[in-house]
């Protein structure tokens, strides 16, 4: 073989592999962003069948683990508090999960892959005591973390739009 026929071979290898490097870092996104939604997803979807093994491998299980609720009594510290939330009011038979929807799923990863945050609407519907309770339209926001091989939920933000609340208000004064 001539020099200058290996060195050819090795350009193309070079190149070939400088071009799918990209297709494989992006194919590896979208697995790892696939797992995160499905973590997102389960997060609020178990209600249904109120896993709640499902639910509780959701979260990061320590003091890390927050949520922020739409109102001021509702924040969560610590993965214990929210394990008594979850035992005490979803499990009982007050509570039924209805429906949920989560709409336009935003996902992003950490240039470390370690570390993700998302965004997404919700549509959150069920019945305390036969009375309908739930959210429609909330804002979710929250981050995720890499822990031993599987993402979980580190925190969340559930908000929702001042000006709909204070208009979905007016318009229940006026009937």
């Amino acid at each position: 073989m001539s020099v200058g026929f290996v060195r050819t071979v090795a350009v193309c290898l070079f190149f070939a592999a400088a071009v799918s490097a990209p297709a494989r870092a992006a194919t590896r996104d979208e697995t790892e962003k696939a797992k995160i939604e499905k973590v997102i997803r389960t997060s609020i979807e178990w209600a249904l069948t109120k896993d709640l093994s499902a639910l509780f491998e959701c979260f990061a299980q320590d003091s890390d683990f927050f949520i922020f609720h739409p109102d001021s009594k509702s924040t969560i510290e610590g993965f214990g508090a929210f394990r008594q939330l979850a035992e005490g009011i979803f499990m009982s038979p007050k509570f039924k999960a209805l429906d949920s929807q989560i709409r336009d799923v935003r996902v992003q990863l950490s240039k470390s892959g370690d570390a993700a945050w998302y965004s997404a609407y919700l549509d959150d519907h069920g019945e305390w005591d036969g009375k309908k309770t739930g959210w429609d339209d909330a804002r979710w926001t929250g981050v995720l973390e890499k822990r031993k091989g599987k993402w979980v939920i580190v925190q969340m933000h559930f908000s929702l739009a001042s000006d709909l609340v204070r208009a979905a208000a007016a318009k229940a004064d006026s009937k």
